[in-house]
């Protein structure tokens, strides 16, 4: 995958077609499934953050042209207005004008930025574990952040998938508060970063590494 920093919030990438089949994409799927497409998008993301640490952070303008070998992706992040009122595209017009845009796959995106969660869903949300996916680039940032003092009682798994170390946590909810979370997933991101691939698609297509107590495990290994 290739890819260009157009500017601090904007970013460009090209993927070939090939280059998706060899992800375990069909073609054709990324264009009908939107789940499918999400996860290209999600795991084109990550390559994008680690290459040019591009963090995702708030509403996205995703514009999507697709060639004869491939697909070129630009996104945008927004900016808030000058009076905080509402989010602007720091882009000129006349250059927006100027990029084909393949609405198909782009409305299949766009409903994972802004999706309809009925009452129903949103409460059933805030009644589940809270659970995150980190990703690092490389194994000793996991190790270095295993010596991280308050961290032995969160639930955890350890992933190895394409190159890349994926942790699980999970916070139960009758040992921790929100402050205490809101540190605790501060120390994590001093090392790692979110991603956007769900744990499915790590546990069936990656290597289980760790099962459980991911740190203290490699605390009895790397002193």
């Amino acid at each position: 995958m290739e890819i260009e920093r157009i500017n601090e919030n904007t970013v460009k990438f090209y993927i070939s077609y090939g280059d998706i089949e060899e992800r375990g994409f069909d073609r054709e799927e990324i264009w009908y499934n939107r789940e499918r497409s999400e996860e290209l998008f999600w795991e084109m993301m990550d390559e994008v953050h680690g290459d040019e640490e591009f963090v995702v952070e708030g509403p996205l303008w995703i514009q999507v042209q697709a060639l004869d070998k491939g697909l070129e992706v630009l996104v945008t992040k927004a900016q808030l207005s000058k009076d905080g009122q509402k989010f602007e595209l720091p882009i000129p017009n006349d250059k927006i004008k100027d990029i084909p845009v393949d609405e198909k796959i782009e409305e299949l995106l766009d409903q994972h930025f802004n999706p309809n969660h009925s009452d129903e869903e949103d409460i059933l949300l805030e009644e589940e574990t809270l659970e995150f996916l980190l990703v690092f680039k490389d194994f000793e940032d996991v190790i270095s952040l295993s010596h991280r003092t308050g961290l032995d009682d969160l639930v955890t798994m350890l992933y190895h998938f394409e190159g890349k170390y994926y942790l699980y946590t999970e916070f139960p909810e009758d040992l921790f508060e929100e402050d205490e979370i809101d540190d605790i997933l501060s120390v994590l991101l001093e090392y790692g970063y979110e991603t956007q691939l769900t744990i499915h698609r790590i546990q069936e297509y990656g290597k289980e590494i760790i099962s459980e107590n991911v740190f203290a495990e490699l605390r009895k290994h790397f002193s």
